[in-house]
C-alpha cells in the first residue's frame, strides 16, 4: 500500500453551498470553510468530502460525452519522496500544480489525483 484514501474532492461554482448539499444529503457536518471560501470540507462517520471553488465550472451533463463525470481523489501519504517514484512506477505521470503538502498526478487513463501530507 503506498497511502490511505483522504478525500473525494468535488469542483462546485459555489464550493460551500454544494458542501451544504452534501451534508444534508448524507447526515454530515461542514467542519471547514464559510460562505465564499475556496475550500469546504463536510466530515461524518469516518468520511470526507472536500469541495473547491471552481467559478467557470462547466459541470458534466451526463451521459454526454463532451462534458464526463468530475471529481479527484487526495491520497494521504506518510512520505511524499517515498510515495511519489511508487506511484509513478504504477503508471501515474505528474502534472503541473501542487503546493506546499500536495502533488498532483494523472492516473493512466488521465484522471488527475493528489497525494497529499502534513507539512
Amino acid at each position: 500500500m503506498i497511502g490511505q484514501l483522504h478525500s473525494v474532492v468535488i469542483d462546485a461554482p459555489d464550493a460551500h453551498a454544494l458542501a451544504g448539499f452534501y451534508a444534508d444529503l448524507l447526515g454530515m457536518q461542514i467542519s471547514r470553510g464559510e460562505p465564499g471560501d475556496d475550500w469546504v470540507v463536510v466530515t461524518g462517520a469516518g468520511y470526507r468530502l472536500a469541495f473547491q471553488q471552481a467559478p467557470d465550472l462547466q459541470p458534466p451533463d451526463w451521459p454526454d460525452p463532451d462534458r464526463p463525470q468530475q471529481f479527484h481523489l487526495d491520497v494521504r501519504v506518510a512520505d511524499i519522496e517515498e510515495a511519489e517514484p511508487k506511484v509513478l512506477a504504477l503508471g501515474a505521470r505528474k502534472l503541473p500544480g501542487g503546493g506546499g503538502d500536495f502533488r498532483v498526478y494523472a492516473d493512466p487513463v488521465g484522471h488527475p489525483f493528489c497525494l497529499v501530507w502534513d507539512a
